[in-house]
This record gives C-alpha cells, sequence and structure tokens, in this order.
C-alpha cells in the first residue's frame, strides 16, 4: 500500500514542478479534433495537433471506420498470431508498403509499440544501436530493451555520428535510428548524409517517419521521399495517429526479412490485441484518398509558409524548418506556460513545452499548422500571439 511519507513526497515533487512551470495540467476536449475545437475553457483555435491533413474529423474516414466496424467487429479481443488477423489486417499491410515504397509492413497498437518492438527481436549483445540524441522517447525506451551496444551522436551531427560508427566497428551489426523529422524543432533529418555513412559502414538505417508520413516529400511518401532514399532505408516505423487520420495504430515497414522476424520476436506484436477493425478501415480510406492527389499535402504547405511569415514577421524567434512544426521560441520555462495561457484567454489553443520534453532553457510554444485552418484563423492567431508576446516582453 502507499505511505505517507511516498504521498508526501509525490506531493513535494508536484509542488516544485507547478512552481517550476514544468507541470503538464491537461485540457479537456467537448468536441472533436479540429481547426476549432470547444474545451473546458471554451471555443478555441486548434494550433497543437498532430492533425497535419485535416483528417481527424473529416466525414468519409468516419464512415469508412464505422462500415468496417459493422462488417469485422468492434475488436478481436485476441494477438494476431492467435486469432487476430482479418483480411483488412493483410490489406492494409500491403497497402502501407506499397505507399512507403518497402516490402513488406508489420502493424502495432501505436507507433510507440512499433519502436518498443523493433530493437530487441534484431539485435543483441555484439550489436550496436547509434541514435541521434534528439531522438523521441519511444526510440530511446526501445534501445533499452534490446541488449546492443548504445551510441549517442550529436543531433544531425554527421561527423559525429562517423565517429560513433568507428567505435562500433567491431560489432556484428551497426544500426543507425533517427527521427525524420523531429517532433520539437520540426527539423529533417539528414538522410542521404546517413545513409551514405552507412553504407560507408554497413550499417542499417531505421527512420521514425511519424511527424513525416501524409505530407513530407513530394506526394507525401516521407523523408525517405524528400531525400530521395527510400531505397537506401532498412526500417522506417510510423503512426496512423498523426496525418494518417489522427486515431491510432503504427507499423514497421521495410526489408521483408526484418519484418519477418519482427513477427516472429517482437513482444508488442506477439502479446498486445490486434489493431482494430475501425482504425484499420480508416487507414485504408486515408490512403485512398491521398495515395494518388494529395490535395491537403498543398494547403499545408501553404499555410504553414504563410504563418511563419506572419510570426516572423512580428519578430518571433523561429529556427528555420520546412515541415508543419512551428517552434516559438521563449526559452524560459514560466514565461512560456505563462504566455500559452495569456493565448488560452485569446482564444488559441497552444501548449508550453518545458523540461523535461525539451532540454532546460530550451522551452517553447509548439504550433503546428493543419490543413484544416483557413487564412482567417491564421491571421487570428498571428494577432494573438502578436498582442500577447508585446505583453510578455517576448517581442517588441
Amino acid at each position: 500500500m502507499i505511505t505517507n511519507a511516498m504521498r508526501e513526497t509525490i506531493a513535494k515533487e508536484m509542488d516544485q514542478l507547478k512552481g517550476t512551470g514544468m507541470y503538464k495540467a491537461e485540457q479537456i476536449l467537448v468536441s472533436p479534433q479540429g481547426s476549432i475545437i470547444e474545451t473546458n475553457q471554451g471555443r478555441m483555435l486548434n494550433f497543437c495537433s498532430n492533425n497535419y491533413l485535416g483528417l481527424s474529423n473529416h466525414p468519409e474516414i468516419i464512415k469508412a471506420a464505422g462500415k468496417a466496424m459493422e462488417q469485422w467487429g468492434y475488436g478481436l479481443s485476441s494477438v494476431r498470431f492467435i486469432c487476430g488477423t482479418q483480411e483488412p489486417h493483410k490489406e492494409l499491410e500491403k497497402r502501407m508498403s506499397a505507399f512507403l515504397g518497402t516490402e513488406d509492413t508489420i502493424l502495432y497498437a501505436a507507433c510507440f509499440d512499433a519502436n518498443g518492438g523493433v530493437f530487441e527481436p534484431l539485435l543483441g549483445l555484439e550489436d550496436a544501436v547509434i541514435s541521434d540524441e534528439l531522438n523521441h522517447a519511444s526510440i530511446i525506451d526501445g534501445v533499452r530493451l534490446c541488449k546492443a551496444q548504445r551510441f549517442r551522436y550529436a543531433h544531425s551531427d554527421m561527423q559525429d555520428l562517423e565517429s560513433c560508427l568507428q567505435q562500433a566497428g567491431k560489432s556484428r551489426y551497426r544500426l543507425i535510428c533517427t527521427d525524420g523529422v523531429f517532433s520539437m524543432d520540426g527539423d529533417i533529418a539528414r538522410l542521404g548524409e546517413i545513409c551514405d555513412l552507412a553504407e560507408r559502414y554497413n550499417a542499417l538505417v531505421l527512420v521514425d517517419d511519424s511527424h513525416a508520413t501524409g505530407y513530407i516529400g513530394s506526394s507525401g511518401r516521407g523523408t525517405g521521399e524528400y531525400w530521395g532514399v527510400t531505397d537506401r532505408i532498412d526500417l522506417i516505423t510510423t503512426t496512423f495517429g498523426k496525418a494518417l487520420g489522427g486515431a491510432s495504430g503504427g507499423c514497421v515497414s521495410g526489408r521483408k526479412e526484418l519484418i519477418e522476424m519482427l513477427r516472429q520476436r517482437s513482444r508488442p506484436y506477439l502479446f498486445s490485441n490486434t489493431l482494430a477493425p475501425a482504425i484499420v478501415g480508416g487507414t485504408l480510406k486515408v490512403l485512398e484518398m491521398i495515395e494518388t492527389d494529395n490535395p491537403f499535402r498543398t494547403t499545408l504547405i501553404d499555410h504553414t509558409a504563410y504563418f511563419k511569415g506572419l510570426l516572423k514577421g512580428h519578430g518571433f524567434d523561429i529556427p528555420e524548418g520546412e515541415t508543419a512544426i512551428i517552434p516559438v521560441m521563449i526559452y524560459d520555462e514560466q514565461t512560456t506556460v505563462k504566455t500559452a495561457h495569456k493565448l488560452h484567454d485569446q482564444g488559441i489553443y497552444v501548449i508550453g513545452f518545458t523540461y523535461p520534453v525539451v532540454s532546460k532553457g530550451k522551452a517553447r510554444i509548439r504550433i503546428q499548422v493543419s490543413a484544416a485552418h483557413t487564412r482567417d484563423e491564421l491571421d487570428q492567431a498571428a494577432h494573438a500571439f502578436a498582442k500577447v508576446g508585446k505583453e510578455m516582453g517576448i517581442i517588441t
């Protein structure tokens, strides 16, 4: 049972988090996801969702998910290898492979599970994992679960990556893993150079493309397409919970031999319930909507460039980037949290990101633009940012 001493320790830690501006309070939505949402604080313009293509509440996707549930049921009550594989699951794996340009795909309940289950089956004590220091927490946790030697290179530093590869030279296998788009900064991994180094040092390449699949690249197929190196990437992990409809589910896609091994040994796949039919049906509809023509992507790119220009014009500190993630750098934790709260009062729904989600002293408000936004909504948000930014002394 929990002791009074433990309660007191937790209470002190919570007070400390609140005092330093690092406490993460959850906002309650009383509406579906969209560019405009209803919260327990009222109606707001939403600028902190991963709903990049604006499909999270699209009527055709909702209809497809409902139809799949009517035909295939609410859930499988089982894992894939026992009695949890239906025809739509195999169809989605085939369609994702075709969309991403890979040989095979395996589905997971979430991309967190995909990253948690991809390393341990493939790598052992005699192997090495080399990871970008800003990789997502799911990659970090997945690497911890395997017994391979671990190396971490400075963010997007190719010289440091090469040094790690040299240090791992005696390993049986070497695997470089990186986010495709880094979620807090919005920058894109230098995959061309990474693949060059991988080939020079006989290493595998794994890319988590969760914040890229659906809109990065000339047809939205991700960072491999963006750099023209899809055929040089061994494994892609990604999610259906962001641009591809925003519900849940994820996958690992890549070389067929590696995917076959994951089917036999990946613990989140073997011991977690099968992805629900409604998610499969909805995701199949998303692919149908974007795999030949993707007007949502074009709208998103235009919106992002326009909104970023407005914020920079007001004097906000925004790092360079080509994605729909726009970090507004504030640096101080308490100022960041207060700024986010003031923006809520202006009807703009954003979140202040502080340590440990980002490094100490690197606090920011991360804006995420959606194809569902309108130009009027972007103008309204930029005006609110300027007003609050001046009140808080962030801009002049």
